[in-house]
């Protein structure tokens, strides 16, 4: 301190000397105040929804209760509802014990072995109409298990165990069964149960290391993480930092702020009284309440839904041709095909988002918008008191036995279809004892000049799934027609990889262009056929799309080309679009089909090394896989060593011999070791199990036409164009007949 206090005096010395024989200048003016300068916000991190009741008491508390707040629970004698009471459930020859020591719940059933094994329940899975248990198993796996609680009341038939699968005889060898890959909590269920989760895969050691914020589907589930928004809360921080117009949040739902609902003068239908333009709201529900596969992690910050998920189109088998729900879709695939969502309507429109239920009882919440007149006999036909809006015009299917689920596409009843497509109509879902026809007359008495619906696009999407040659043109129109929804469009563009040719090209390259993801992303999977010198110059530009799944998806269908046939910036921009393919199928690794993907990459890299370890981990990680063993026996063609490959799918044809993809490739293999008889028994079987794979049937026919069996094949021909249109089957008959 000495020699500071010398230091000091001598700058003070040296000032005064300096400056003491001169004038003395204008008195110093005190410094201009200037506000410090705020911190930009920190990375926003989750708090927990106890930190938002303070500010939303109303919304927390309709909040308690709700599915979204019982989506997964701890066990407790408050949170199980089943029958644990030494109770017993028998389904294919196996009993189930379910038993309570304590405040332990047990489940004695048949473990992945196959052998009665005693385990007891993790956490409680949803809670109506019915309850799931879930199982830990090693590795860090919950499974869970296929006996569930029926929660309805008796007097609805509730109150029971059930099997989830009642009529599929499903044992421990099963892909369904409760110990396997399907059943995997962490894989298939977790991320829409609970507030942000992480998967945390180990591929290396086949483990999960899962974590969440909360249990449940709490506020920041949806909201986003609120930490920054605490900060905006805070008085004494609000000032400290940067904050835009977010108010802290990562998205806002304000959407349906200061909008409301009229009725236009002119057609008589509601109208938004601004346009809906934002959609912020609808693509974090669909990150749940949609069929989609997740290519991810999440980190539900309000991005668009194809960041992350690539949600299903109208495939066969998830959905009938008109649109309507098949198989287990929820709702936002079925939504998006709707009037209403292209009028602007979104979730919160009809439900409270926080309680989930419907913002008002019986027609109340449809006729916040639409007339009165409506709900009245005059328009439905029906006594006032035995139909509402939502029994005609939102049909209902049961999924997992008990769960009844409207469809939400909001379609007009269409029985005149029902006999030509198979499609089912809500009209005889009531009325079961008559007939479509029957329903249709009525639908005509009252209505001369009937109301065909928004969703007309039933015949194409039927004649397309069966490759009709005369759906072509209209397919095209599908895609083209911007005045269809972006689901119908993108299904069209899926099905028009049946039609390649030069007009259909044309028509594909303008979808890649497309405004809505979804159907650049349909456009592009159909285009992957072409000739890489093809393939590149339309594909290529997606690999710059702003949506990340858009640019994994064209990276996969450009995997092909060598990087030694474009030029450098060409190569590096493919090299980084597979590098993000490659980065989500290793989010799923724990996934068979990403590690199938994975070695189809390898084999394409020329590293079969890498890709042989890619199908043994996909058989591995499930064996019930079968594209796992057929891709296997191909990389051994593909090495010339069809020996090996037979080994590999006898031994799955014994475990599988109802498969038809197992026997159409060991009758390919047979047809290369000049073994023609045995060929054609499996060619044969693949055809009989597969009667609607119409390459199946083309190359069973051709095989039996080599061997001299022509009249056997032209009746096997013609009786696989009674239920199919394709054009190698018809040609293939016009060839045959003339012989």
């Amino acid at each position: 301190m000495r020699y500071l206090h010398i230091i000091i005096g001598l700058v003070l010395i040296t000032a005064c000397i300096s400056g003491c024989d001169k004038e003395p200048g204008p008195a110093p003016q005190p410094a201009e105040h200037k506000p410090a300068a705020k911190l930009p916000l920190p990375q926003p991190h989750y708090v927990g929804a106890q930190h938002c009741q303070g500010c939303h008491e109303k919304a927390y508390q309709d909040w308690q209760d709700s599915h979204h707040d019982l989506a997964m629970q701890e066990v407790s004698g408050d949170t199980v509802l089943g029958d644990f009471n030494q109770t017993r459930f028998e389904y294919n020859g196996v009993t189930t014990e379910f038993s309570q020591e304590d405040n332990e719940y047990y489940i004695k059933t048949d473990g992945p072995d196959g052998k009665l094994t005693s385990y007891p329940v993790a956490y409680v899975f949803g809670v109506y109409p019915l309850q799931q248990y879930l199982i830990a198993l090693p590795g860090g796996k919950l499974q869970a298990f296929g006996i569930a609680w029926d929660s309805r009341p008796q007097t609805e038939g509730g109150q029971r165990w059930f099997h989830l699968y009642p009529d599929q005889q499903v044992d421990h060898q099963d892909y369904l069964h409760w110990t396997n890959q399907s059943q995997t909590w962490n894989f298939m269920c977790a991320e829409c149960h609970s507030t942000n989760l992480n998967k945390n895969y180990d591929t290396g050691q086949r483990s999960y290391n899962t974590t969440w914020s909360e249990i449940d589907v709490a506020c920041e589930a949806c909201h986003g993480p609120g930490s920054n928004h605490l900060l905006w809360a805070s008085e004494a921080k609000r000032n400290d930092y940067k904050f835009k117009d977010k108010k802290g949040l990562t998205h806002l739902f304000n959407e349906r702020a200061n909008v409301h609902w009229m009725i236009n003068t002119e057609t008589g239908q509601p109208q938004r009284s601004e346009p809906g333009n934002q959609r912020t709201e609808i693509q974090v529900c669909a990150a749940c309440h949609s069929r989609r596969a997740q290519f991810f992690e999440d980190s539900r910050q309000g991005q668009g839904l194809l960041q992350s998920y690539l949600p299903a189109t109208l495939d066969a088998g998830l959905y009938h041709s008109d649109g309507q729900v098949n198989d287990e879709v929820y709702v936002y695939g079925s939504f998006l095909q709707s009037k209403m969502y292209q009028a602007g309507v979104t979730c919160s429109d009809c439900h409270n988002p926080h309680s989930l239920a419907l913002k008002l009882p019986g027609d109340g919440v449809c006729l916040q918008c639409h007339e009165s007149s409506y709900a009245k006999p005059e328009h439905h036909h029906h006594t006032t008191d035995s139909a509402q809006c939502i029994d005609c015009h939102m049909p209902v299917k049961n999924f997992m036995v008990v769960d009844a689920r409207r469809d939400h596409s909001f379609r007009i009843p269409r029985p005149d279809l029902s006999d030509s497509l198979d499609t089912p109509n809500t009209c005889n879902h009531c009325h079961n004892k008559e007939s479509a026809q029957w329903a249709a007359n009525q639908i005509k008495s009252w209505y001369p000049e009937p109301n065909l619906g928004y969703q007309d696009f039933a015949d194409i999407i039927a004649a397309g799934r069966e490759s009709n040659p005369s759906a072509k043109a209209p397919l095209q129109g599908l895609v083209s027609d911007l005045t269809q929804t972006a689901i119908v469009r993108a299904t069209a563009a899926t099905l028009l990889a049946s039609y390649l040719d030069a007009s259909t090209l044309q028509t594909l390259s303008q979808a890649l262009q497309d405004p809505d993801p979804l159907v650049r992303i349909a456009a592009a999977r159909s285009l992957q056929t072409l000739p890489p010198d093809m393939r590149w110059p339309l594909l290529s530009p997606l690999l710059q799309d702003a949506v990340r799944l858009v640019r994994v998806i064209a990276a996969e269908t450009l995997s092909d080309i060598p990087s030694q046939t474009l030029a450098p910036q060409d190569a590096r921009l493919l090299r980084h679009g597979v590098e993000e393919y490659v980065a989500s199928q290793n989010f799923n690794g724990d996934s068979p089909q990403s590690q199938v993907n994975l070695g189809l990459l390898a084999v394409l890299q020329g590293q079969p090394d890498q890709a042989f370890a890619h199908y043994e981990e996909a058989i591995a990680l499930d064996d019930t896989w079968i594209p796992a063993y057929v891709n296997l026996a191909d990389l051994y063609r593909m090495l010339q060593q069809d020996e090996q490959g037979k080994t590999v799918l006898k031994k799955a044809l014994k475990r599988f011999p109802q498969d038809a993809d197992l026997h159409f490739s060991l009758g390919l293999l047979l047809i290369r070791q000049q073994q023609h008889t045995n060929a054609l028994e499996h060619l044969k079987q693949a055809a009989e199990l597969a009667p609607m794979n119409a390459r199946y049937q083309y190359v069973y026919a051709v095989g039996l036409h080599s061997t001299g069996r022509s009249e056997e094949a032209l009746r096997v021909t013609r009786n696989a164009l009674k239920t199919l249109q394709d054009p190698n089957l018809t040609a293939l008959e016009q060839q045959l007949s003339n012989l």
